[in-house]
């Protein structure tokens, strides 16, 4: 069913390495800036769609495209076009003793899969920078999100379009039909790379059915531990910030550790706050002990990624067992400790193992925008070439250029 749009695909990537992408993010940048009032209204059904179906207000915040974030998509736009190419450094230059030269130099991997739910923006963080990156970009987001979708890949292509380069470059695949992701895992031989974001379940299910290779973007399981040396009110802003300020979003908190030493002081604190922002506490028996009224938490509530106005706490003995809890339950995505303590925070960073640890800030950050990549393609829990926020410089791969006079071996 997807063979033309895959050969498309790979007929637009030939010649995208040389030719002026950044131009063309600039006409991509000029056509969503034009239909800006249509992405709104597609955007629009899909979130009243969405909202008939009783989904949770923080996954319809994921969802959600308003003037303000669609500007902030646009800067990202800029900040892309700002960023070095990609394509072409030289990572490593050597002499072989038979006198070849041998270089190491980065070039674009040609077709890449991009499977994800919900939210619309990463539609558009694919795009550009897969295309800066010069390779082309087949698109294949969720249901609740395709009218968004549409409107955004059809501004894009004209953008293309006008920028004189091939509009498959950029290519959604228009359909519900869960097929349609069985086809694009198992295209060997005509997508180079595929990268889940997501949950669990449709992470999961990529890593265990493709045939292609998989960057593995991660479940969001994050931790804030509040040491026994912690400034409290710090503690108290970054606690609501993280859990707070986007609930549905892979780098917000789900899981509040808390020093036995200074629980008594922190806890019913913390507890009436996150109650009074509405969400709801669970807790093992010592929170409980401390803020009464908190729910009970379960062995599944540890490892689990709410994504809604729901954490978890626990009280612990120290760093070395809220780093042993982090260890056994997180996702290798985020974690945080808020302490004064030049030893309690060397521990929790060398130990902790996570793409990004924190000491005294918010697990919010964990952005490809806030760390400078210009945009993000996902957030990599993986131990390969790409870990953390995935910006530019991961969305390449390498070959091997040797130059010589005639060696033979």
């Amino acid at each position: 069913m997807l063979q033309e749009l895959f050969l498309n695909a790979r007929t637009a990537s030939r010649t995208l390495a040389r030719s002026n992408r950044d131009h063309a993010l600039a006409c991509l940048k000029k056509h969503l800036q034009a239909h800006i009032p249509e992405i709104l209204q597609q955007n629009a059904l899909d979130v009243e769609q969405e909202r008939q179906k009783g989904t949770s207000a923080a996954l319809v915040d994921r969802l959600t495209l308003t003037e303000k974030r669609m500007e902030g998509i646009l800067e990202s736009i800029d900040q892309v076009i700002a960023l070095p190419d990609p394509v072409g450094r030289v990572l490593e230059g050597w002499r072989h003793p038979q006198g070849m030269h041998i270089e190491k130099v980065t070039v674009p991997f040609g077709v890449i899969g991009m499977i994800y739910e919900s939210r619309p923006n990463v539609t558009v963080d694919a795009a550009i920078l897969c295309l800066k990156a010069g390779s082309a970009v087949i698109l294949r987001g969720s249901s609740n999100a395709l009218n968004s979708n549409r409107a955004l890949v059809k501004a894009m292509r004209e953008g293309l379009k006008e920028a004189g380069l091939n509009e498959n470059a950029i290519s959604l695949i228009d359909s519900t039909d869960r097929s349609s992701v069985t086809e694009l895992l198992t295209a060997r031989g005509h997508v180079d790379l595929v990268i889940p974001r997501g949950g669990a379940g449709l992470i999961n299910h990529v890593v265990q059915n493709a045939k292609v290779p998989v960057i593995e973007t991660g479940v969001g399981n994050c931790h804030l531990y509040v040491h026994r040396d912690a400034d409290l009110d710090s503690a108290l802003n970054i606690l609501m910030n993280g859990k707070t300020q986007r609930p549905g979003v892979c780098n917000a908190l789900e899981t509040l550790l808390v020093d036995k030493e200074i629980a008594a002081a922190f806890l019913p604190r913390a507890v009436k706050a996150l109650r009074d922002a509405g969400v709801e506490v669970r807790g093992d028996e010592d929170t409980q002990m401390y803020a009464p009224g908190v729910l009970p938490a379960s062995e599944e509530d540890w490892s689990t990624e709410f994504l809604d106005l729901i954490i978890a706490a626990k009280v612990v003995g120290g760093v070395q067992e809220a780093i042993d809890h982090i260890n056994r339950y997180g996702s290798q995505h985020s974690e945080a400790i808020v302490t004064e303590s030049l030893k309690a925070a060397d521990q929790f960073q060398n130990e902790v193992d996570a793409a990004a640890v924190y000491v005294n800030v918010s697990t919010r950050f964990t952005d490809g925008f806030e760390f400078g990549f210009g945009a993000e393609i996902g957030i990599s829990t993986q131990k390969m070439h790409a870990r953390g926020p995935m910006g530019l410089r991961e969305m390449v791969t390498v070959q091997f250029r040797i130059r010589g006079e005639g060696q033979i071996r």
